[in-house]
């Protein structure tokens, strides 16, 4: 037999290393050669897996219990009469190692009933189904998100059987207790290891985890206790809202077998698009044409907003971009902090044709100083207009 390591050479720790020191040490040690990391490993790497593992949990059995510890520092393995560590033929339970070191789950692998044969199992309930979820689209104007709405949805979706009231059968007399399970949903076997005798849980193959059995299934929906369903659903949409949110509402899903809980219905909402009116957040766009004689001396002009029109005063020498904000005729916030603002941009139209009338009406203008570009005194809104078309 070969002769047993330093568990301090084991763990990787100087003799003069604290206990929280030496925990640390474990954990690194039980999670690197832990079993359920080397399932596909070759026979060799699982064997070798085995018993460092092993061989760690030992060591840490004895560094990690003080009165041992100190047996053990004076005597070495002589102090467990030839049998250091703990006897894993006498009903070692590793997992009382494991649950000093971790706390009662061994961090990602599943708590201890799922601990690859060496833990001692973990008893589940009988299994409860949720629902799926459904998810669907609603297109709103512009005019609806504004104000927010109500909105019917047609949906299909499983409902619990009218016939047997979601049981499966219509009679109770029908439903029998899972004879491989007992009801429980789960089966145990008892698993002889390296580490001694272990139970583990597994689901009941027979009932599927449900604990009973239908004997009789009713007809109507062949047992499953659900059928399909039309139905037509009103949405409450709020003010707000933007293209690619998506609304929950609880419970508006598929109902969930033996009767479990719904799930949910998910709306996405989707902008429809046609609005001469363009978003951006809370606010809204909109380029307004305005002729010569409006830029040069001014006028009021009619701007459509959600829910109507609004008219915005165009101010004398207006130039062609120039922009102005009318205050909270935007979208409400979804957070109800107030609206967003409406801002018009003006856009001066030029006519590509004129008569002869328009034409000498136009050079004289041209000849007039008022008519010639004041790049002195109007040079920062020219700078402005270089960097707008660059």
């Amino acid at each position: 037999m070969a002769e047993k390591r330093d568990y301090y050479e084991v763990l990787g720790v100087p003799k003069t290393a604290t206990a929280d020191e030496i925990k640390k040490a474990y954990r690194k040690l039980a999670i690197k050669y832990h079993p359920d990391k080397w399932v596909n490993g070759t026979d060799a790497e699982k064997k070798e897996a085995e018993e460092k593992f092993k061989e760690g949990a030992e060591a840490y059995d004895v560094l990690g219990n003080e009165e041992k510890r100190r047996k053990y520092d004076q005597f070495g393995h002589a102090a467990f009469n030839g049998q250091a560590g703990p006897d894993f033929s006498q009903g070692f339970d590793i997992n009382d190692v494991l649950k000093d070191l971790f706390g009662g789950s061994f961090g990602g692998f599943g708590g201890f009933g799922g601990f690859g044969g060496f833990g001692g199992g973990q008893q589940q309930g009988k299994k409860v189904y949720r629902g799926r979820d459904i998810r669907t689209r609603v297109t709103l104007t512009l005019e609806e998100i504004a104000s927010g709405c109500e909105k019917d949805v047609s949906i299909e979706r499983l409902v619990p059987c009218p016939d047997c009231s979601g049981k499966g059968a219509k009679n109770s007399s029908d439903i029998k207790e899972c004879p491989a399970c007992k009801g429980t949903g789960q089966v145990k076997r008892v698993v002889n290891g390296f580490f001694g005798q272990t139970i583990q849980y597994s689901t009941c193959q027979q009932c599927g985890g449900e604990g009973k059995v239908i004997t009789n299934p009713c007809h109507s929906c062949n047992g499953t206790g659900l059928i399909r369903k039309r139905e037509t659903v009103r949405v409450k949409i709020p003010a707000g809202v933007e293209e690619g949110m998506q609304l929950t509402m609880r419970g508006g899903g598929h109902a969930g077998k033996n009767n479990g809980p719904c799930g949910d219905l998910l709306i996405l909402i989707q902008e429809a698009g046609e609005s001469e009116l363009k978003r951006d957040g809370n606010n809204l766009s909109y380029t307004k044409i305005i002729s010569i004689p409006e830029a040069i001396l001014g006028a009021e002009v009619e701007i459509p907003c959600v829910g109507g029109k609004t008219r915005v005063k165009v101010e004398p020498g207006t130039q062609s971009g120039q922009t102005v904000r009318v205050r909270g005729k935007g979208v409400p916030s979804l957070n109800g902090y107030g609206n967003g603002d409406l801002i018009v941009k003006f856009i001066v139209y030029v006519p590509k044709k004129v008569s002869r009338e328009e034409k000498d009406l136009v050079e004289k203008l041209a000849k007039m100083e008022g008519f010639k570009p004041d790049t002195k005194n109007d040079k920062s809104f020219f700078d402005k207009l270089k960097e707008m078309f660059n």
